[in-house]
């Protein structure tokens, strides 16, 4: 079966990832569910639906019948940054109501995503727990889900995520979905970057002054270590010669390992790392997570770190190569393009997840980057959903883009 036209439901709809990509396939959205009154107000204000909300209290006879069950369902607890309990986590059963709906109504397909520790979690017992229940109420779904990221097809974000696709027994089985990761394109994140000159209020996006003057502080480091850029996390606490070696003795191994290595590398350049802390201790930032620098760009980098892509994280300023942005993240720890001076944009955000320029964001910043940060990027949702339905020519076309 190769449909060109049905209906489909989209459960944990968030603003909508999945709906624009079964729309782009020919489908037709019959029922909505989202628990974020946020978030559904911008998918009503985008696709003139307001979905339901707490799907616990959704009784499945009252949802209409369907072709294709989409659901992002939530991945807090199988998220490293969750608490990983997984399937024995209140968020983690909520992959029953799917269950429960896909068992009532039986519809030709089930395509599901969800974050890449889903693969992995409990030593591969969650995986097996969720592919015997999708076998128990009649689905074919492949050995393993598959794991893929945007940046696979040149969009330039790594973000790995798990999707899951299903089939009803009675069809055919689900063909092998083949892709060759030896060959993955360049991107490059000019092709969603907008003019600094054509964006409104840009000084709510720019870098402040403090910050400014903070990233100019962990240059100066940058300058100091150019030919040899530790890989290791760097905490300036430890950056003394005055160590108590009892308590450090007393850290876990991981711990213990960072801090003789923070120790070890501030003894090599003593001189000059006493010169640098007198200087970056006068800024009123240099304290906390921002005393803290993770160097993840390379080795030999061209420029500085102003030709890198940075974010303010609670490890630590983290840099990265400017040929694709960190995974969005819920939370906010937007992305800042060094060599622009400013953090991304909603807007920019958004094309980052493969949402049309004409869709109408959330007026509140944060909002908008926390409703990013949690969907499902529209164009991976597209592959897989035509991969499943065999529609080969827009696997290709997707692919190749």
């Amino acid at each position: 079966m190769k449909p060109s036209s049905f209906n489909f439901i989209d459960l944990f709809a968030g603003v909508g990832g999945f709906h624009i990509a079964m729309e782009n396939l020919g489908g037709s959205c019959v029922f909505a569910s989202e628990i974020d009154a946020h978030a559904r107000a911008v998918y009503e204000n985008n696709f003139g639906i307001l979905p339901y909300g707490d799907i616990t209290l959704i009784d499945e006879k009252e949802v209409p019948a369907h072709n294709v069950l989409c659901a992002g369902f939530p991945c807090q607890s199988f998220s490293k940054a969750g608490n990983r309990e997984g399937i024995n986590d209140p968020r983690g059963t909520l992959f029953f109501d799917i269950i429960r709906i896909a068992q009532y109504h039986q519809p030709e397909y089930l395509l599901l995503e969800n974050v890449r520790n889903l693969a992995g979690h409990d030593n591969g017992n969650t995986w097996k727990v969720i592919k015997h229940n999708l076998d128990e109420i009649g689905y074919n779904c492949p050995e393993f889900p598959f794991i893929f990221s945007p940046h696979y097809i040149g969009i330039p974000q790594f973000r790995e995520r798990v999707f899951i696709l299903c089939k009803r027994k009675d069809l055919d089985d689900i063909q092998p979905f083949i892709f060759d990761k030896k060959n993955i394109p360049e991107s490059s994140i000019s092709t969603i970057l907008s003019e600094n000159s054509e964006i409104e209020n840009l000084k709510k996006y720019q870098l402040k002054d403090e910050e400014i003057k903070l990233i100019e502080i962990w240059n100066d480091f940058f300058k100091i270590c150019r030919n040899d850029l530790p890989g290791f996390p760097i905490w300036t606490d430890y950056f003394t010669d005055d160590i108590d070696h009892e308590i450090v003795n007393s850290f876990p191994f991981w711990k213990k390992n960072f801090v003789y290595k923070n120790i070890h590398l501030y003894l090599s350049k003593k001189k000059q790392f006493n010169q640098w802390l007198k200087k970056a201790r006068k800024n009123t930032l240099f304290y906390g997570a921002k005393a803290k620098f993770e160097w993840q760009a390379g080795k030999n980098p061209e420029g500085d770190i102003w030709n890198t892509i940075m974010q303010f994280r609670p490890s630590g300023i983290r840099v990265k190569k400017p040929t694709y942005f960190p995974a969005l993240v819920a939370i906010t720890q937007t992305s800042i393009v060094g060599e622009l001076g400013r953090r991304i944009t909603p807007r920019e955000a958004a094309r980052l997840q493969s949402f049309p320029d004409d869709f109408k964001l959330h007026i509140e910043d944060r909002s908008a980057y926390k409703q990013f940060g949690n969907a499902v990027n529209a164009k991976l949702a597209e592959l897989f959903a035509a991969h499943l339905f065999e529609r080969n020519d827009r696997v290709k076309e997707i692919i190749n883009r």
